[in-house]
């Protein structure tokens, strides 16, 4: 047997890489364990950050005297609300949608047919250029939407969960500061960090919002001046998109690029690239990271993977809610526990950063200098 670790010469129980290999072996069944349960993890988690959202607007009516279970009800009504317009109109956008593509039968099936017929002149079988032929048509281009939105009957069982989650958070989150400050005399740092989850997500989701309804009502507008169809779908396609960090862009300019080339060719498309695409681009790629990245402090690579992470364990809902799922795991993981608290900047926190890059800054800066007074003839001439 091998000598006994002791304070003089502390050692790990386990060597380092039996520690890594059983966490990353640990990661991996829960995070097959979670895509299992997608059906039940997904919606329970977005009751959980909507009753984040309005928990805020509870406590400032208590704080005006409105009674709790007043106070517990409007705020209830008002994300049923909420919910009950964003279906109504997501619906009538797919029922346009739906309406809208046969109209185009022609164009999409002689578009279908210049790519296949493209596709076999660079090489690819006759076959694989036929499977795409059949792909694009009206019907499946409908099936290949009805497989990422689910079947009618797993939307619906998603929405009575999301509709009772928020009805029993919203009950018991009265007695959430209690719980707290109880939890607070036993374990500080657990309180500080599910509070400051709290206020990230809060803030996430409230920016997030903004832009994202800015961003898909000028969308709507210019669609709506270049006659493109399904103007109002693409619209709210683009504010749901911008839940998506990086990529959100992209998968909303394709459907609107398609029926803009159906309807008015190439000048349609290079006008919606143009207009459309320079203000979203703008949007996504500097004003939502400003203010997003000082809400969240994720760096643009983890939250660019953990859109990539979160959609391929739960689906097109685990792409919107990467940004929240990750803070929730940063959470639980890092910021419960002092002794973790080295990790935050690698996630992207930059807090502790700043003297560092400060101070690299102004080393840079006087080398410049340096650099310049050594030039010749850029320096003060020597006096005589």
């Amino acid at each position: 047997m091998g000598p006994e670790p002791s304070e003089s010469d502390p050692r790990p129980a386990l060597p380092r890489s039996v520690t890594i290999l059983l966490a990353l072996s640990g990661a991996t069944i829960a995070a097959f364990g979670v895509g299992a349960a997608r059906g039940i993890v997904t919606p329970v988690f977005f009751a959980f950050v909507l009753t984040l959202c309005v928990h805020p607007v509870r406590r400032w009516m208590q704080a005006r005297g409105i009674p709790r279970g007043i106070a517990t009800g409007t705020t209830i009504a008002a994300v049923f609300g909420l919910l009950t317009a964003f279906v109504a109109v997501l619906l009538a956008s797919l029922a346009q949608f739906s309406a809208l593509l046969p109209q185009y039968a022609p164009q999409i099936a002689q578009l279908g047919a210049t790519f296949a017929g493209w596709l076999e002149s660079v090489g690819f079988g006759a076959e694989q250029a036929k499977a795409v032929l059949d792909g694009v048509t009206p019907g499946g281009i409908i099936d290949f939407l009805g497989g990422l939105l689910g079947s009618i009957a797993s939307v619906a069982g998603g929405l009575v969960i999301i509709l009772t989650m928020l009805i029993l958070m919203a009950v018991e989150g009265s007695r959430v500061p209690a719980m707290l400050a109880s939890l607070n005399n036993h374990r500080p740092a657990l309180v500080s960090a599910l509070n400051g989850f709290g206020t990230g997500v809060r803030r996430y989701m409230v920016a997030t919002t903004v832009l994202g309804i800015a961003q898909g009502l000028f969308n709507w507008l210019v669609l709506v001046i270049l006659n493109v169809p399904g103007a109002l779908l693409w619209g709210l396609l683009s504010f749901i998109c911008s839940f998506i960090p990086n990529i959100g862009y992209f998968i909303a300019i394709i459907p609107p690029l398609f029926f803009g080339f159906l309807t008015g060719g190439w000048p349609t498309v290079l006008a919606i690239i143009v207009i459309y695409g320079g203000i979203n681009s703008v949007v996504q790629s500097i004003i939502q990271p400003k203010y997003v990245g000082n809400a969240v402090s994720l760096s643009e690579t983890l939250t660019f993977v953990s859109v990539l992470f979160w959609a391929l364990l739960l689906g097109p809902a685990g792409a919107i809610l990467a940004v929240p799922l990750t803070l929730f795991i940063r959470t639980i993981l890092l910021d419960s526990d002092p002794s973790k608290s080295w990790w935050r900047p690698l996630t992207g926190d930059q807090t502790d950063l700043q003297l560092t890059l400060q101070q690299e800054d102004d080393a840079i800066r006087a080398r410049r200098a340096r650099s310049r007074r050594g030039r010749p003839g850029t320096g003060s001439a020597p006096k005589a």
